[in-house]
């Protein structure tokens, strides 16, 4: 479990294939900020661009670490498998302040970056979420974009999808990945864990007496 706070901005810095065919999937070696590793052991969860991974070497003194991811993991996210900045955030423990929301680091699905300019002092991003996802999004509801924890501003329900605006304070600007972003770029999305339950429950069939 996550809350969507970036702790880091790591760098992947090896893509290398386990195997030859398209349903081998990738190991990946992600450099981290110093003394982003103290408190990592193997096996840890780690959320990158907001996909759940798991930790399966680590080095301390170059403070690197790697993850194997399948290649159903690769087709149902983005940026996971090109050199690059992108978002960590540790999993959270019990005793951890709930800085965003609640975010199990499961991609929903995959957005396309619409606008993203300087708006005043502030950035304002614009993301074109899929059909599907568009009834979980709402006015001031949260949505987790590669990882991150943000408040949706505006929904625009257009064809191919629906239109997600953020409003990006400096702070996380220059704190997380998300600087790189630019128009037609592919995101990580996923939904409130909590608009999923509440569908559930408003759609399941009345159990029978």
């Amino acid at each position: 479990m996550f809350t969507g706070i970036i702790t880091g901005i790591g760098r992947i810095s090896a893509v290398q294939s386990l195997g030859e065919s398209a349903t081998h999937g990738k190991r990946l070696t992600i450099e981290a900020p110093a003394g982003y590793l103290d408190d990592v052991g193997l096996g840890d969860s780690i959320a990158l661009n907001g996909a759940c991974m798991t930790v399966t070497t680590f080095d301390v003194t170059q403070q690197q670490f790697t993850i194997d991811i399948s290649a159903e993991s690769l087709d149902k996210t983005a940026g996971l498998d090109a050199l690059g900045p992108i978002n960590l955030e540790k999993a959270l423990r019990a005793h951890d302040r709930l800085g965003g929301h609640l975010v199990s680091g499961h991609v929903d699905g995959i957005g396309t970056v619409s606008h993203f300019a300087q708006v005043g002092e502030s950035w304002e991003l614009r993301v074109l979420a899929p059909v599907a996802l568009g009834k979980y999004l709402a006015y001031k509801g949260s949505i987790t974009i590669n990882g991150v924890s943000l408040t949706v501003n505006r929904i625009a329900d257009v064809a191919g999808g629906c239109e997600v605006s953020i409003n990006l304070i400096p702070h996380t600007v220059q704190n997380t990945a998300l600087h790189t972003l630019a128009a037609g770029k592919k995101v990580n999305l996923e939904i409130d864990l909590i608009a999923r339950y509440v569908e559930r429950m408003m759609t399941a069939p009345a159990a029978q007496g």
